[in-house]
């Protein structure tokens, strides 16, 4: 073993004056460009530069002699990097690195190489003008660091003096080498660098928002390593900067800020300290656009809450030994966090809903659309100990809804559908309902965001566990001031939306109430303004009937019309022109269609109320709008059961009669207008016998003859109509007086300045001739009929040929009352009239008869 030593030592010795030799070689060739580099002819200096290189570094001679030959040349070329010419400069640089790889022992040349570097770019204001040369300085400190490992500690000052500079450097290309010798020293010397660490972080964050993304990047893992290898005090400083850059437009650097949070909270001294901090961050990129930074998200959580669960194993025996099952949500698919994941959300929750309380505000709406992303992925992780934090988490959940970025809503119906999930009914209704009912009692100023959060808690929510509160629920939203408390259409929409999650969850549970729900969908039909409010409405109610097994909208309303006439009768005397249930009332007997006429005792008295006179004009005119169209098809709304006869007095005499009364005013002709077309309606429907109709005929046929001066054209034509089907259901029962006082109005009336109502008025007179009975005395009414005889003789010389066919055809009908008068009328006025055309052929058929 001794001469094994021995021979080593010679062995090294021969090497070493091997090396000795190699180097005085060099160092005599040399010598000549050695002094040249002192010489005032740039070229001159270049060339002596050049062949130093050649001589030592290009030659690969041994390390040794490598070593020997640095400790002679390193101060002359240190002289060069501050030389004038910019080549020598960059020649002095790359020959140095060179050296700096080829030496066994790089920081022998410690000493007199950083104050060097340190003089060149740790100034107050750097003294290399050229960006690529700082550039190549640089990167030979980053070398030295490399390569000299824990050897550079003594030179920390010089390092940090020069990274504060450097890492401001305009250059981007020197901020990125900068940055990346950050991270080197941090990690070469952690045991110095956390003494003066600190000091680098002002130029970082100030770098942080560079407009290279390879530049924020390399700022963003410098800050990693500083605060990882700092004393850790200034974790607050930077958390607002790296947020940040989570909403860069580079995937890089989200990604840097990724792996930067996901290291500090496996592996930072005090990160207990800031879980509530940090935490946020990594699980913010769990909802990034980018999968592979998703990816890499959740495997560092799943690392963070692994590490923390073997930390914490004492604490956490029980619940590792009993474990709860799992919430319905992830025996459908998916993955549910890991225990220690969270229990770390439920430990730091209350410590994050301010913060996102204040973010969900933000002006930002990328801001806004992380911040509901993030809740999102806490409520996966505290699931049924969200309840404690319900108060606050419906605070943030109403603001969010009331966004007006689709992509924030959205996620946060997300968010609030877990918490159906996750939380009881019971607690959750005691703190929604009482919003819904007063929207002005929530946080949010938009009246729909208790109704949205509504919807979207029942959609995931369980049958069981809904089917207790169905009748809570059902009463919250049947309540006026809910199922009417905004015409807005995103208002409409949620209370469509709850109906929808309360069928689509309770289902056949339902049934206990229908009537709540039809409630709802009947007042959503009242407001709506879009016809797709409409059609979801009516969609719905073919739900609730689907719920209860019945056949249809008509069986639901059988079931419920009682109460929904009830309903309305409660409150139908504040009804005012603006009140939504005159609305609701059209649409129960619109929809109801053939049920209605079973419960006309119920429907009739309400309907009384609403056309008093003493009521607002405009609702009046709806009520009678809605009753024109439910009597134009009697048989098959109001008649549907052969009742509505029986009822014939209140109709004529309650609804009809009263409106026909002449008030001044637009509005009062607009009613009576309504009233006669709901008057020729029942007439023309022939709904009530003739007999039942006959007691009202005087009042009746006064009204019409009143009716017949108004203004309007088509009130004067409806009463022309409905005094054509007064006399026909009435036919030969009329009294002769009033006989004798329709048919001069109706004289007026052919000479109408409209041509509809002449011809009608003639048509209701050939009805008046086949009204004249055995009552009507010809011989004392034969003056009557003389007038009646000339005025339309009159007539049938008329210009328009309408008018002049129309008459013949009456005076063809009144031939048969009483031929003989009717011939010597015509007779005599054959000759005076433009053309004896009409008189012959009266003639004619008089003769025929």
């Amino acid at each position: 073993m001794t001469t094994s030593n021995n021979n080593n030592t010679r062995e090294a010795a021969m090497a070493a004056a091997g090396d000795d030799r190699a180097a005085a070689d060099v160092l005599k060739s040399l010598a000549r460009h050695l002094n040249c580099l002192n010489d005032d002819n740039k070229s001159a200096r270049k060339r002596a530069l050049e062949a130093v290189r050649r001589e030592t570094v290009e030659q690969r001679l041994s390390s040794g002699a490598m070593q020997e030959l640095l400790g002679c040349l390193l101060k002359p070329l240190l002289k060069c990097l501050s030389d004038p010419a910019e080549t020598c400069r960059d020649a002095s640089i790359q020959i140095i690195v060179g050296f700096i790889r080829a030496v066994p022992k790089p920081e022998d040349c410690l000493p007199y190489l950083m104050p060097a570097l340190a003089q060149r770019l740790g100034g107050k204001e750097i003294l290399e003008p050229a960006e690529e040369l700082r550039l190549a300085l640089m990167e030979m400190l980053s070398l030295l660091v490399e390569v000299c490992g824990k050897q550079i500690a003594p030179y920390l000052e010089d390092l940090i003096k020069i990274l504060q500079r450097t890492i401001s450097d305009p250059f981007a290309e020197v901020k990125k080498e900068s940055c990346k010798c950050t991270v080197s020293v941090a990690q070469c010397i952690p045991e110095h660098f956390h003494l003066q660490a600190e000091s680098l972080l002002k130029p970082l964050l100030q770098t942080i928002s560079h407009q290279h993304s390879q530049v924020r990047v390399s700022a963003t893992q410098a800050i990693g390593a500083v605060i990882q290898y700092s004393a850790g005090k200034n974790v607050d400083e930077v958390l607002s900067h790296l947020a940040q850059r989570l909403f860069d437009d580079s995937p890089r650097v989200r990604k840097a800020v990724t792996l930067v949070v996901g290291d500090w909270l496996l592996r930072l001294p005090d990160r207990y300290s800031y879980f509530h901090k940090l935490i946020p961050l990594l699980l913010t990129s769990v909802s990034d656009e980018i999968p592979e930074i998703r990816s890499l998200a959740e495997n560092s959580w799943k690392q963070v809450g692994a590490q923390w669960e073997k930390e914490n194993e004492d604490d956490l025996k029980d619940k590792m030994d009993f474990q709860l099952p799992a919430p319905a949500l992830y025996t459908s698919g998916g993955e549910r966090p890991g225990l220690g994941c969270r229990e770390l959300v439920v430990r730091n929750l209350s410590k994050l809903l301010p913060a996102m309380g204040r973010d969900i505000g933000d002006w930002l709406v990328q801001t806004r659309v992380k911040t509901v992303q993030l809740l999102r992925v806490l409520l996966l992780h505290a699931e049924d100990h969200c309840t404690q934090h319900l108060q606050m988490l419906l605070t943030v959940l109403y603001h969010a809804c009331a966004d007006a970025e689709t992509d924030v809503r959205t996620q946060c119906l997300e968010s609030a559908k877990l918490l159906g999930v996750f939380v009881s009914p019971e607690v959750y209704l005691k703190l929604l309902l009482p919003h819904v009912e007063d929207s002005s009692s929530c946080s949010s100023a938009s009246p729909w965001a208790p109704l949205m959060v509504l919807g979207a808690v029942l959609s995931g929510s369980s049958r069981e566990t809904l089917r207790p509160h169905l009748v809570k629920i059902g009463d919250t939203l049947a309540q006026p001031e809910v199922c009417l408390g905004s015409q807005q259409v995103l208002y409409v929409d949620q209370l469509l939306v709850c109906v929808d999650a309360v069928l689509g969850v309770g289902q056949q549970d339902c049934d206990v109430i229908s009537l709540q729900l039809l409630k709802v969908l009947v007042s959503v039909q009242s407001v709506a303004s879009q016809h797709e409010q409409h059609s979801k409405a009516e969609e719905l109610l073919r739900s609730v009937c689907a719920a209860q097994a019945l056949s249809g909208v008509c069986d639901l309303y059988r079931q419920h019309m009682a109460d929904l006439l009830q309903w309305l009768s409660d409150s139908h005397q504040t009804w005012t022109s603006f009140s939504i249930q005159k609305t609701q009332l059209e649409i129960i007997a619109m929809q109801s269609g053939p049920v209605v006429g079973e419960f006309l005792p119920a429907l009739l008295p309400l309907l009384k109320s609403c056309v008093d006179p003493s009521r607002e004009p405009e609702m009046r005119l709806h009520i009678f709008t809605m009753l024109s169209k439910l009597l134009l098809d009697a048989k098959n709304t109001l008649d549907s059961q052969g009742q509505f006869g029986e009822h014939m007095e209140m109709v004529l005499q309650d609804l009809l009669m009263p409106n026909l009364v002449w008030r001044s005013g637009r509005s009062a002709a607009a009613v009576r207008t309504a009233a006669l077309s709901c008057l020729l309606a029942v007439l023309h429907g022939e709904a009530f016998p003739a007999e039942r109709v006959v007691s009202a005929v005087d009042s009746l046929s006064s009204l019409l003859i009143s009716a017949l001066e108004e203004d309007s054209k088509l009130a004067r034509l409806l009463a022309c109509r409905s005094l054509t089907s007064l006399l026909k259901i009435t036919a030969q029962q009329i009294s002769t007086d009033k006989l004798n006082q329709v048919y001069p109005e109706l004289l007026k009336r052919v000479d109408d300045s409209s041509e509809d109502v002449r011809v009608e008025a003639l048509k209701s007179l050939s009805v008046w001739f086949c009204s004249l009975g055995k009552n009507y005395d010809m011989q004392s009414n034969r003056p009557h009929l003389e007038l009646l005889f000339q005025q339309l003789l009159l007539y049938m010389d008329d210009p328009d040929t309408t008018v002049q066919n129309t008459v013949l055809g009456v005076l063809k009908v009144a031939s048969a009352v009483d031929g003989d008068l009717l011939q010597q009328q015509t007779e005599s006025v054959r000759e005076k009239q433009r053309s004896p055309e009409y008189c012959d052929k009266l003639l004619q058929h008089i003769h025929s008869l």
